[in-house]
């Protein structure tokens, strides 16, 4: 027994005289002495101490078993639940150290890719990094356009941030390593019953569900069923869009390509579909296989027609390669070359055979250093035909969740708009809204309106309506008429300036900016003013800046009206 034992025990006995102190003393010491056989109580006495240790080391047990169950039930408790999409959903319970509990497929695609492992008990990154490589093996993150979402419920904010943010780095150093090139989201999502509650009748993750809510929002005729079953990258490029019609998904696509070349399905030992629904127009690229063979189509996300591959292949109408051409290897090089990019740093690096009008090339596709590149390299002479360098959205959190995670609505944040601009709707000539993102993260409402002469651009938080940066501009209408006496007045209208009138001056410039933004000289740090001319009319530029905010303003220098108004929130 070590010390830490002994002192419990000690502890316990002490605790036991305590609560039944031993009466044998004090019955001896009142009893007197009988006549005749006495029988020594000290006997008895004797007997009853030899339980004692047997008493103790129960205690000890119960104590043992107590505290043994309580580190059994925090190690089984639920801490966290990771789920990470593709098109297969698969979901990660985790304990607070950060080891898996269960590992559960959401779909049958999920299925496929955890079969044969068994990550009960491992650490969550171990767990994470051996379904990466599975899903990267099945062929489901070797796209440019590929993407992955990795979300977090966790009732712990602080922990559910860091382990986001762990998974996300964990998960990109994976695809960077097997020199994929997929994109990888992240969010956290906050505890939301009627969220759950869709995510279990649609049989996807509550990240998904949070995924697909916000599809729908940017366009509510979508119905979240249909949604459900697109991959995590048709979701991402529809929110991207502002989700303006439902495509008609992957398989849809396949078939219309297969149709188009006058195939039928079992003459097809293979196809491939990448969804391109942020490009004009929206489109999905389809390769058929078959005998060898790869043919190549575009088909409208939207309708289904197909807009480029030839029809009703046979031997003399498909396309043949050109005799003497370079070899993929060769066009891989020329690409490279052109973009100053080394192969290593190539990440998601794809060369494939492709037909434009009859004219047989390569199509490449990698991404590096912050750029995604698409090139068509001609096959007879390894003449670039296309090459284009568009910014990377690779890594992105692409919603911050707060509370539920809920979108206010287009309705709620045009109010706060409309509010904060001392405005009503039926004022306005116009009236826009929409969420907008910045590298496939939401970042806020844009609303705009115009009323009277002055055009108004807001900037509305999308979870709790707050205004992040408020615009507005006056137009100036001049008109002419004549008076009475045959001499020729200007009207001004909405701020503009008349000529033959002196300038108001600086001071009396940055005290009317100061008075529509409704702050005091006191508050402000730095204030700037000049004059300027625009168009023929003459304006003071007003700059000025608050712990809170900065603030641009354009006044009107012969009457002193705002012309423009601007305030960004910091």
């Amino acid at each position: 027994m070590d010390i830490r034992e002994q002192e419990i025990e000690q502890r316990l006995r002490t605790a036991m005289d305590h609560a039944a102190p031993d009466p044998w003393d004090r019955i001896l010491a009142s009893c007197e002495e009988q006549k005749g056989t006495v029988i020594p109580m000290t006997e008895f006495k004797k007997s009853r101490r030899r339980w004692a240790p047997l008493a103790v080391a129960a205690a000890l047990a119960v104590v043992c078993c107590a505290f043994g169950l309580t580190s059994w039930r925090s190690a089984s408790a639920v801490a966290s639940v990771v789920s990470l999409d593709v098109n297969p959903s698969i979901q990660l319970q985790v304990n607070k150290n950060e080891k898996v509990l269960s590992a559960d497929a959401l779909n049958q695609d999920a299925e496929v890719i955890l079969e044969g492992m068994d990550l009960k008990g491992t650490q969550l990154k171990v767990a994470v990094n051996a379904i990466v490589g599975s899903l990267l093996q099945n062929g489901y993150l070797d796209r440019l356009s590929s993407a992955i979402l990795i979300s977090v419920e966790d009732d712990d904010a602080l922990r559910a941030a860091r382990l986001e943010s762990d998974l996300t780095s964990e998960v990109g150093t994976a695809l960077q390593n097997a020199s994929a090139g997929a994109a990888v989201l992240s969010q956290v999502v906050g505890y939301d019953a009627d969220l759950i509650s869709l995510a279990q009748n649609s049989s996807i993750s509550v990240g998904k569900a949070a995924m697909v809510r916000d599809v729908q929002a940017l366009n509510s005729q979508l119905d979240f069923n249909a949604l459900s079953a697109l991959s995590v990258e048709e979701l991402k490029q529809l929110r991207e869009t502002g989700a303006p019609a439902m495509p008609i998904g992957k398989d849809a696509a396949a078939q219309a390509a297969i149709a188009y070349a006058g195939l039928t399905a079992s003459a097809v030992s293979y196809y491939d579909m990448d969804p391109e629904l942020d490009e004009y127009p929206a489109h999905y690229e389809v390769e058929l296989y078959t005998n060898g063979s790869e043919f190549s189509y575009d088909v409208d996300a939207w309708t289904g027609e197909v807009l480029k591959g030839p029809a009703n292949i046979s031997s003399t109408s498909a396309p043949t390669t050109t005799s003497g051409g370079i070899t993929a290897d060769k066009a891989k090089s020329i690409a490279l070359a052109d973009a100053g990019v080394s192969e290593s740093a190539a990440l998601g690096l794809q060369v494939k055979q492709d037909w434009d009008d009859g004219v047989a090339l390569y199509e490449v596709e990698f991404r590096s250093g912050g750029a995604e590149y698409e090139y068509d390299i001609r096959l007879s002479d390894g003449a670039i035909l296309k090459s284009e360098r568009d910014e990377d959205n690779n890594y992105t959190h692409f919603a911050a969740a707060s509370g539920s995670g809920a979108l206010i609505g287009e309705a709620a944040a045009q109010s706060a708009a409309l509010s904060h601009a001392g405005v009503k709707a039926a004022d306005t000539s116009y009236l826009s809204c929409h969420l907008e993102y910045d590298d496939g993260r939401l970042e806020c409402y844009e609303v705009e309106f115009r009323a009277g002469s002055t055009e108004y651009e807001y900037e509305i938080g999308p979870y709790d309506g707050a205004v992040w940066k408020a615009e507005r501009e006056s137009h100036a209408a001049v008109s002419t008429s004549g008076t009475t006496d045959g001499a020729t007045s200007s009207t001004v209208s909405g701020g503009s300036s008349s000529s033959g009138t002196s300038f108001i001056g600086a001071e009396a410039a940055k005290s009317a900016a100061l008075s529509h933004a409704g702050v005091s000289a006191s508050a402000v740090r730095e204030m700037e003013c000049e004059l300027d001319e625009d168009d023929g009319i003459y304006l003071y530029e007003v700059e000025f800046e608050t712990a809170q905010a900065e603030y641009e303003y354009e006044i009107d220098a012969r009457t002193g009206a705002v012309l423009k108004a601007e305030q960004d929130w910091d």
